[in-house]
């Protein structure tokens, strides 16, 4: 008997040891490996150089291009973020209908979310804003004036927001599951009061939606922090125009890959990652009052 669980649970860790052996050498090492380089001067070609707490110090107080950096994530995230999750809520609902084209609207829809992160999309998406490009040529037509996407730093910015609204499949899609999981009944119920589709959105739906924009809220957060693909191709790895499109991710990448300033990246780094878990935290913490849970009674 207990040489049969001992075989059992040998075939059991057998089976998980891909994982734990890739989560160690590709993740909680090199961790570990990164937080002593943040105490270090380090550039890829000599040893390592204990500096204590010189890399936290510069960044805080020398360094203006990386509170440039700071300001513009924040003001991509908590600008980015809410018109995301708006419109893929708006979208979510005008699918939430009885069409018989449900299916291909979902995938129509769902498609910017599987290939909106690539290089090739950024690169398209250099193109449509370029001076010769599509939405130019649309401003003109319209009798306005051409903008210079790539020449102003707070229309490039722009332009990368409206990349990261365009997408919004994934939490669209999340949306969905959760606006089908609301009964009719209440609808039906809340018409036979006579509310109108206005009081039914702020009184059912998003009470109702409300742990499921939670989720979306914090994974739409932390993806956006994390942001680097569409800001390097658009600005060719510069952060431009004027560091406007410099993201925290952008600039971390520079001081790494470019200036070979590894202990100061790692820093950066360590930064950003206890900077995402303490916003988590407080989104938690704030989600008592907002977030309705039917299994606690509504609390």
């Amino acid at each position: 008997m207990r040489n049969h669980s001992l075989k059992a649970n040998l075939t059991g860790y057998a089976f998980i040891s891909p994982f734990i052996i890739g989560f160690l050498a590709f993740t909680l090492i090199p961790m570990f490996i990164s937080l002593y380089l943040s105490f270090t001067s380090y550039n890829l070609f000599s040893p390592p150089r204990w500096v204590g707490l010189d890399n936290f110090e510069k960044m805080f107080t020398g360094d203006p291009k990386y509170w440039n950096s700071v300001k513009v994530t924040l003001y991509y995230v908590f600008i980015g973020v809410p018109l995301r999750l708006t419109f893929a809520l708006f979208v979510a609902m005008i699918l939430n209908t009885g069409s018989k084209m449900i299916g291909t609207y979902r995938t129509i829809y769902y498609l910017p979310s599987i290939i909106g992160g690539s290089v090739a999309v950024s690169i398209m998406w250099r193109n449509i804003f370029s001076e010769q490009g599509i939405v130019n040529g649309l401003l003109m037509a319209l009798g306005a004036a051409p903008v210079q996407w790539f020449g102003d730093p707070g229309a490039a910015l722009s332009m990368l927001i409206t990349l990261s609204v365009w997408q919004f499949g994934s939490s669209m899609l999340i949306f969905l599951a959760g606006l089908k999981n609301i009964s009719p009944e209440m609808y039906e119920a809340a018409s036979v009061d006579g509310a109108h589709p206005v009081r039914k959105f702020f009184s059912i739906t998003l009470p109702l939606l409300s742990p499921i924009i939670l989720f979306n809220l914090i994974m739409q957060t932390i993806s956006a922090f994390m942001t680097f693909v569409p800001a390097y191709i658009i600005s060719k790895g510069e952060g431009g125009p004027m560091d406007g499109t410099m993201l925290y991710s952008l600039y971390l990448f520079r001081q790494a890959f470019m200036f070979n300033n590894m202990g100061y990246a790692s820093a950066m780094a360590w930064v950003m990652l206890i900077f995402i878990g303490v916003l988590t935290l407080i989104l938690f913490k704030t989600s008592k009052m907002w977030v309705f849970y039917e299994s606690e009674g509504g609390r």
